[in-house]
């Protein structure tokens, strides 16, 4: 009965696929090409969130479908599975092999335990406040691949190495995720997207934008969207919830530890001094402009291999290193992004907008409504920087068109820009590679994306005036 249902859904991938690529109105979307690049969103997004084969398997259609349908350049596809967040990904992933191979990671996890409690729910606050407030000035993706395995270091160390099916340690990967999402939007840094903002925003104005005045702007947006997490996460769980053993054993196993020792501290300066070059970029890039963050986490990664214990034996290894590493992050990161590159090469983003462009809206709320939704949908399927270039334009010219001031509608868009939750791209490919599964991703996600939708649609029909009188500054 199992293998049956297996079939099922292997089958209906590519069935999907093949309605899309026939049955997608053809005045929305001209070209086969087009279709057919909706048609890999559905036929991944399905297998996603079925899972009949490995989530990184599915991660490679992209490149299956298009040798087979030719929809973009097979370069620009092949691309993204070497793009230079894989390449951080792998590098934070080797580093996370050095703590449990000297011991570091049983001890990040007992201090975090014992500092923060046992309590889910202060646990869940604890790591949303982290990530959101870390990925307001810092880069989504660096933000995501560094807290994300120190929290899965705790909950191994406790017990719940198995994600999948364990509903706590999905939760707080989840929560994780959430947070560096929404962390993006509190300020321009937190993300290159918002950059690209700024500056349709600067062209409009004709003046230099002050990152200051974005954070007035968003601050009662970001208040209300933190509620709205917050509860959304904790809204299943109880006071009693606890995460592991109660707080005097964690304080008793922390007093039982030995000693820090060389290759405990060694792993630790390595994991800090990669880290902090990668948050700290802007003080160096002018001297070496080379230097990324992806780029600082291989070079810290190669030097983990030199490491040696007292008796002079390497503590890396290759060969047993790779049985460790993380590979189905990188894969289903990178897939994220090659369905991303089909979407944008094959002019669908673009359709879309026209159809958007073609509704006669007046502004106010059903504008807010139908621009909220349109990114959100679209940020969920390719990058968040990539939404933004298709969507703000539009914007723009949506609003003049209507004889509306577009400035704030640019950021009504920036909010579905930076909000995404049902699929595993972009940064929430990270958790999934840690063993989250895309299955309760998306029925998590699809319920706080309507949430957010909604509210947002109505908090920023109020915020109009409040923005537009910010529209020249």
């Amino acid at each position: 009965m199992r293998n049956y249902k297996r079939l099922i859904h292997l089958l209906l991938g590519p069935v999907l696929f093949l309605l899309a690529c026939f049955l997608l109105p053809h005045a929305v979307l001209p070209t086969f090409a087009e279709r057919a690049a909706v048609g890999t969103v559905f036929w991944m997004a399905y297998w996603w969130v079925t899972g009949p084969v490995d989530y990184a398997v599915t991660a490679f259609l992209p490149i299956a479908i298009n040798a087979v349908v030719p929809m973009a350049e097979m370069k620009a596809i092949i691309s993204n599975y070497a793009d230079e967040t894989i390449l951080l990904l792998l590098g934070a992933s080797i580093i996370t092999v050095l703590w449990e191979n000297t011991g570091l990671d049983k001890r990040i996890a007992i201090t975090f335990l014992r500092l923060i409690g046992n309590s889910l729910r202060m646990q869940l606050v604890f790591w949303f406040a982290l990530s959101m407030v870390l990925s307001a000035v810092l880069p989504n993706a660096v933000v995501c691949a560094t807290i994300t395995p120190i929290a899965v270091s705790m909950l191994k160390y406790i017990g719940m190495d198995d994600v999948k099916n364990s509903k706590t340690a999905s939760k707080i990967l989840l929560t994780i995720a959430y947070a560096t999402g929404l962390g993006g939007l509190a300020s321009p840094l937190g993300g290159a997207m918002n950059l690209v903002t700024v500056e349709y925003i600067q062209q409009l104005t004709g003046k230099e934008y002050m990152y200051s005045s974005w954070v007035i702007r968003f601050l009662p947006v970001m208040l209300i969207l933190m509620l709205i997490n917050v509860v959304f996460i904790l809204r299943d769980v109880k006071k009693t919830d606890l995460l592991g053993g109660s707080s005097e054993y964690f304080a008793e196993q922390y007093r039982k530890l030995p000693k820090m020792s060389f290759e405990e501290k060694s792993a630790l300066v390595l994991f800090v001094v990669a880290t902090g070059l990668a948050f700290t970029r802007q003080l160096y890039q002018d001297i070496l402009p080379g230097l990324k963050p992806a780029y600082v986490f291989i070079i810290c990664a190669i030097i983990a291999f030199l490491f040696t214990n007292k008796e002079g034996k390497r503590i890396m290894v290759w060969k047993q290193v790779q049985g460790k590493i993380v590979w189905d992050l990188m894969y289903i990161f990178a897939g994220g992004l090659a369905l991303g590159s089909l979407i944008n090469a094959t002019g669908v983003a673009k359709a879309l907008g026209e159809v958007i462009s073609s509704l006669d809206m007046k502004g106010g709320f059903v504008t807010i409504l139908i621009i909220l939704t349109a990114t959100l949908l679209l940020s969920d399927v390719t990058s968040n920087t990539a939404t933004a270039a298709v969507a703000i334009p539009l914007v723009i010219s949506i609003t003049q068109g209507c004889g509306l001031n577009p400035i704030p509608y640019i950021y009504v868009a920036s909010i579905g820009v930076n909000l995404s939750y049902m699929l595993p791209t972009s940064i929430r490919a990270i958790p999934v590679g840690y063993g989250l599964e895309p299955k309760y991703m998306f029925r998590e996600g699809w319920k706080i994306s309507l949430i957010i939708i909604l509210v947002m649609s109505i908090i920023c029909t109020l915020l109009l005036k409040y923005w537009s009188t910010f529209s020249t500054v």
